[in-house]
């Protein structure tokens, strides 16, 4: 039996496992993937990333490659809930505007669907140096005090080979056998509904009545689901809902049922229909989560750590998200910039975010089974909220943190815990977005008068760790034409946020602080000595 070595394995090669492999190599750290399917998704599955995931994508430079690759459903706008689609709407949920995402992001919604988006992401992270191979298998994670010992089976050839990983990235979908393997429990409702999907062609401009949908939730006494459009003209996939308690199964669903349940969900009894394939993907809609998502050197990730239901696009975001909290962590840790106990707050952080995610969606899904819109309004949280105004109430953070309420990001505070916001500046005359500053290193924004924290920074950056300071106003490397950078940071011409790689606020001061300041927060964040130049050297 073969054995190598390898710093990060990455298990599971959906949206999570390759933005996994993707973040790492932007930070530098060679990984292995492996995936027990042939190939990347051959089915459209998630079909939109948020404002939030696409900031991510953005700061390793791939927003241009999935901006040129989106859905043809990208400029739809639509999601409605029907009893029939040509009959009148339940419910429309409300929905910024992109004039409203656009205060808080250089980024809006990516309708990109999961078979474009998979691939962009394999070939970003091979050609970045990420190792990925499908049709392998994890059979057996061992774990010990240095790492984990993982045993891969090759489906092809049958041969196994032993890998000896630092770290475990188990991002192997809902039914994760690695999680289960390790003992990980969840807590959540689980199981709501099974369904079957197929593709069909049918003319449904006289049901859309000129509407551009992204998908329509269809509830009737006949037939429950989702019809959502593949290429805007002919071609759609319609999610249907069946019952395994009454006998059902989907061998149910033959070619004639089929065409049936679509004029049922269109409300045309005589409506031309061709069903596509005999082949029913057969799925679930579930609600859960990990507890918790790391054991060890393992971290849980994705639909591995949780399951939401469909209803507000959440799930392949908050595993994009999951991915870049941890790549850099990871990274940060094996170059010896980081204590190991840095790894601690990856399920600090996401694990609160997740169960958010979860509970947001299933209000939303409770919508799709019939309860009116009114009685749950008052417990939904908008999408911008769930974009940009998730906060970390524990975690890699140094002084006051916030207490982990969702906030307003049109009102954002700018405390540790919180996403920093988006303010376009201007350096070296040329427009950006203050998001573009944050990705590989610590980034220290501070106002116009602080010159303290140019020499807190260069005092920090002595200690071997990665940062870059700005001044932000008249005169500075960072020009505010707008103004909007005290308002957005509240901040005073003194203050000071030292932000981290993934964006987040780490420790803000609002007067001038001693040299010292920004290395002890720094240090507080990192779990290592203020006083050391990096815990690699000191290992050496």
């Amino acid at each position: 039996m073969q054995t190598h070595e390898v710093p990060v394995l990455i298990i599971g090669g959906g949206l999570t496992g390759l933005a996994a492999s993707v973040f790492l190599s932007w930070h530098g750290m060679p990984s292995l993937l492996v995936d027990q399917h042939r190939g990347t998704s051959m089915h459209p599955k998630a079909r939109a990333i948020n404002p939030r995931a696409t900031e991510l994508l953005r700061s390793v430079g791939l927003e241009a490659e999935v901006s040129a690759h989106r859905s043809p459903i990208a400029d739809n706008t639509d999601l409605v809930h029907v009893r029939t689609l040509a009959g009148e709407e339940r419910v429309r949920l409300p929905r910024p505007q992109p004039a409203e995402i656009g205060r808080l992001s250089p980024c809006g919604w990516s309708l990109i669907d999961q078979n474009r988006l998979e691939p962009l992401l394999r070939e970003r992270a091979e050609k970045s140096g990420g190792r990925i191979r499908y049709h392998v298998r994890a059979k057996r994670v061992t774990i010990d005090a240095d790492g984990a010992t993982v045993v891969l089976l090759d489906r092809e050839t049958g041969a196994e080979e032993t890998v000896r990983t630092r770290y475990v990235i188990a991002a192997d979908g809902n039914r994760s056998r690695i999680g289960q393997s390790l003992g990980i429990s969840h807590t959540g409702p689980g199981t709501l509904s099974h369904l079957v999907s197929f593709f069909f062609r049918a003319d449904l401009s006289g049901a859309l009545r000129g509407r551009r949908i992204i998908a329509a939730y269809v509830n009737n006494d006949r037939v429950k689901g989702t019809f959502m459009p593949l290429d805007n003209v002919h071609r759609w996939v319609f999610n249907v809902s069946y019952y395994p308690e009454k006998g059902e199964v989907p061998d149910d669903f033959t070619t004639d049922r089929c065409v049936e349940l679509v004029r049922l969900g269109v409300g045309n009894p005589d409506l031309p229909v061709e069903i596509e394939s005999t082949d029913r993907l057969p799925w679930e809609i579930a609600a859960r989560s990990a507890q918790p998502m790391r054991h060890g050197p393992v971290f849980i990730a994705g639909d591995a750590a949780h399951v939401m239901p469909p209803t507000g696009a959440f799930g392949a975001s908050t595993g994009i998200q999951d991915a870049h909290n941890l790549a850099w962590k990871i990274a940060y840790v094996l170059r010896g910039l980081a204590g190991p106990e840095l790894l601690e707050s990856y399920d600090a952080e996401r694990r609160p975010i997740a169960e958010l995610m979860v509970r947001q969606s299933m209000i939303r899904f409770q919508v799709r089974e019939g309860r009116a819109f009114e009685e749950v309004a008052g417990e939904m949280l908008d999408e911008l909220v769930m974009s940009f105004g998730y906060r970390y109430s524990a975690g890699a953070f140094a002084g006051a943190i916030s207490d982990g309420s969702p906030e307003d990001p049109a009102e954002p505070t700018a405390r540790p815990g919180s996403r920093a916001p988006h303010v376009e500046l201007v350096r070296d005359g040329r427009r950006l977005s203050v998001l573009d500053l944050f990705g590989r290193h610590f980034v220290l924004l501070a106002g116009a008068a602080a010159d303290w924290a140019r020499a807190a920074g260069a005092h920090a950056a002595d200690r071997k760790v990665p940062l870059a300071t700005y001044l932000v106003g008249p005169g500075r490397e960072l020009q505010d034409p707008q103004d909007r950078w005290p308002a957005a940071y509240r901040a005073g011409p003194q203050s000071a946020v030292l932000v981290r790689p993934d964006g987040f606020i780490a420790w803000r001061a609002d007067s001038a602080q001693r040299p010292e300041a920004v290395a002890e927060a720094l240090a507080a964040v990192l779990h290592r000595s203020a006083s050391q130049p990096s815990l690699a050297a000191a290992r050496d």
